[in-house]
C-alpha cells in the first residue's frame, strides 16, 4: 500500500481548529483520509470556527458515521497506517483506555491499537486530575501516543495559525508525514530589528556570548560581601 491510509477522528473537545488544519495538510501530502466525526464534534466545530459539518467533511476521501459499527474501520483485517484522535476528549481517551467500544471512534482506536498500529491521541484538557493521568498512562502503556497540543514559541510565533500549525507538525512527524517546508529548530538565532529571525551562527553565538559575559558578570556581583569595603576602611 503505497499511499498511506490515515484515520482522524473529531470528538466534541474544545480545539476544533486543529482537525481542520491536520486535514488540509494531510491533503497536500496525497494520504487517504479516513474521517469519523462525532455528533459533539460537530456542535464544537462550529462553534469555535463557525463551519459546517459538510466543510470538514470535503477534506476527507471518506466519511464514516460515529454509530457505523459495521464500517471498515471497526475491523483489523482492514488496514491503516495510522489513527489521529484530533481533539481528543477525555471521554474518548477513557474509553480507549479501558476499551469501552460503544463507537466506532473508540473502536478503530482500539483496532489500532490491537493491531499495533500508531494511535495519536491530542487530548484537550486543562488541569488534570489523576484519573486523566492514569487513563492516558493506560492508553501509553498500550503504545499510544499522547501528544496535547502544546505550541512550542521558539519560532516565534505571531498568529494562531502558527500556534495551531506548531502542534500539526508534530502530528504529522508522528504519522512519517513530514511537511519539508516547516521550520525546523537549528539552534540559537537571533531577532534583527525586523523582528525576523536570523540564522547566522556567529552573530547568534556572539549574542549568546555577551549574555553570558553579562550573567557571569552579574552573578560575581551577587556574590560580593558589601560589608568587604567597610571592612577595608577601618583595617586601613
Amino acid at each position: 500500500m503505497d499511499t498511506l491510509r490515515i484515520v482522524i477522528a473529531v470528538t466534541g473537545a474544545s480545539g476544533a481548529i486543529y482537525p481542520l488544519r491536520l486535514l488540509e495538510r494531510l491533503r497536500r501530502s496525497g494520504a487517504e483520509i479516513h474521517l469519523i466525526l462525532s455528533r459533539a464534534g460537530e456542535k464544537t466545530l462550529f462553534f469555535e470556527t463557525g463551519r459546517k459539518a459538510a466543510e470538514i467533511k470535503s477534506l476527507a476521501d471518506h466519511c464514516w458515521a460515529p454509530e457505523d459499527i459495521s464500517a471498515p474501520l471497526a475491523s483489523g483485517s482492514f488496514r491503516t497506517d495510522g489513527m489521529v484522535v484530533a481533539p481528543c476528549s477525555i471521554h474518548t481517551l477513557s474509553a480507549i483506555a479501558w476499551g469501552i467500544t460503544s463507537n466506532l471512534i473508540v473502536r478503530a482506536a482500539d483496532v489500532t491499537l490491537k493491531e499495533r498500529r500508531r494511535l495519536i491521541l491530542m487530548v484537550r484538557e486543562s488541569p488534570f486530575h489523576l484519573g486523566h493521568l492514569r487513563a492516558m498512562t493506560a492508553v501509553a502503556e498500550m503504545g499510544g501516543i499522547i501528544a496535547p497540543p502544546i505550541p512550542g514559541f521558539y519560532n516565534t510565533p505571531s498568529t494562531v495559525e502558527d500556534l495551531v500549525d506548531s502542534s500539526v507538525d508534530r502530528i504529522l512527524d508522528l504519522l512519517g508525514l513530514p511537511d519539508e517546508n516547516v521550520r525546523r529548530w537549528s539552534g540559537p538565532s537571533v531577532v534583527d530589528r525586523a523582528g525576523k529571525l536570523s540564522p547566522d551562527p556567529e552573530i547568534a553565538g556572539s549574542v549568546l556570548s555577551e549574555s553570558e559575559t553579562a550573567t557571569e558578570s552579574s552573578e560575581l556581583d551577587d556574590d560580593t560581601d558589601p560589608s568587604d569595603g567597610s571592612q577595608q576602611g577601618s583595617n586601613q
